[in-house]
């Protein structure tokens, strides 16, 4: 079900591209991202994408890779209409890294010319990340202050990708002679029942790797998924982006944008998956969770981004007891900092994030323990060489209290440090 739509949806996009009204113009644009580096990591053996409990991309140990391939391309109507694909992919040394390339998104958009009195709306269908980050603004779904982005949208390059449509309102300001715009958004879509297995199963985590649309990601060993065990019959890996009860998700967004100064938003998104539905492996997992954001200028080199996001996730066994009922919360403030009229002219920009994440874990599934605490800080520091190759140096430091571990007989409390060198162009 999937594949089909998936491919439904790029064949129409690739329609669009091939064809287009005599009288309509049309605009053709690519831009991305290529991301060089090297890093030092001190952690498990295992990270989260090889099935451990580390909390990083990369497993202990020095690397190489490419952390990012992406190439976004674009095609603009000059009726408001256009058509936006996004492949990425991931090359590491590393051994066991899942090497891949892929979509990652894939939508429609119409945008409206503003009416006399400001507003204007906008439509998205497709396969598009929720209106949710307030760090993966470059191309690509890239972070332009940090490597890594925080643990609240490293989760959601992993598990919240959505088929379905959104609807968004506008008010502008300047048409009415006021300093703030102010939007409305509903989006409804299918195609992400099993979110919230891997944040239960390998936890919070940070790095810059994106699920790429039908790709799996295998979770970690733990006792409740022994054969006479309650997850005996989960798959050894998850499949994120399936849609398994066929009822239609959403998600509510507000934001509030007051010019040159930042913005606020707030959200809720809610899957409505069934929670004990299960197939092919793959359980329904109801997942919702409230998001605050807030963007800001403190001064004109100085910048604060705060995110807060906290929810709940359910899944259940046929017979509807709880299996694994969560919640969990993450929240993280960022201060960058602009070097301007010196050091170079405006070339140098310096990152601080610090962060606090928790997994409560609220059944009593043996062998299963999801709960989890802890705090993160990253330091970064980026060079703008030219006007596309951009040098960054980051610091990475997880402190965690995960009981899980020690089903592999690892220790439950434990400090995790990376430290990445990066070259990374934007085209």
């Amino acid at each position: 079900m999937v594949d089909t739509k998936f491919h439904s949806y790029a064949f129409l996009l690739f329609a669009l591209a091939a064809y287009h009204s005599p009288s309509t113009a049309v605009e053709y644009k690519l831009h991305g991202i290529l991301d060089v580096r090297a890093s030092i990591t001190d952690s498990l053996e295992k990270s989260y994408l090889n099935a451990g409990q580390g909390k990083f991309g990369n497993s202990d140990g020095q690397h190489l890779s490419i952390a990012q391939a992406g190439a976004e391309m674009s095609i603009l109507w000059d009726n408001g209409l256009s058509a936006h694909g996004v492949i990425n992919s991931y090359l590491s040394t590393e051994e066991n890294y899942n090497n891949t390339l892929g979509f990652t998104e894939a939508y429609l958009k119409y945008r409206t010319i503003p009416n006399s009195a400001g507003y204007r709306l906008q439509v998205k269908a497709g396969i598009y990340y929720p209106e949710i980050s307030l760090e993966n603004n470059a191309f690509a779904w890239a972070s332009r202050d940090t490597l890594n982005p925080s643990m609240i949208n490293s989760w959601l390059a992993e598990e919240v990708r959505v088929l379905g449509s959104e609807f968004e309102l506008t008010r502008l300001g300047r048409i009415n002679n006021n300093k703030f715009d102010i939007s409305l958004s509903t989006s409804i879509f299918v195609n992400n029942d099993p979110a919230g297995a891997l944040l239960a199963w390998h936890g919070w985590t940070m790095s810059s790797r994106q699920t790429l649309w039908t790709e799996k990601r295998e979770i970690p060993w733990f006792p409740a998924r022994n054969p006479d065990a309650d997850l005996a019959g989960q798959a050894a890996s998850s499949d994120p982006f399936l849609e398994l009860d066929n009822k239609i998700g959403y998600h509510l967004k507000n934001e509030w944008v007051l010019h040159n100064k930042g913005a606020l938003s707030l959200g809720y998104y809610d899957n409505r998956a069934v929670p004990f539905e299960f197939k092919n492996g793959q359980y329904g997992w109801h997942t919702r969770f409230l998001h605050l954001g807030v963007k800001w200028r403190l001064a004109n080199n100085l910048s604060l981004t705060t995110q807060l996001l906290s929810g709940k996730t359910l899944m259940q066994a046929p017979d509807k007891h709880d299996v694994v009922n969560n919640d969990y919360a993450s929240g993280f403030a960022a201060f960058t900092y602009q070097w301007r009229n010196w050091l170079d002219n405006n070339k140098h920009k310096s990152t601080i994030r610090i962060e606090h994440f928790s997994v409560t874990d609220n059944d009593f599934t043996e062998g299963d323990d999801n709960s989890e605490n802890g705090n993160a800080l990253t330091l970064n520091h980026t060079y703008r060489l030219t006007k596309h190759w951009f040098l960054s140096a980051e610091y990475n430091v997880i402190d965690s209290h995960r009981p899980a571990r020690a089903y592999e007989g690892q220790e439950i409390d434990l400090i995790e440090q990376q430290f990445q060198l990066a070259a990374r162009y934007f085209f």
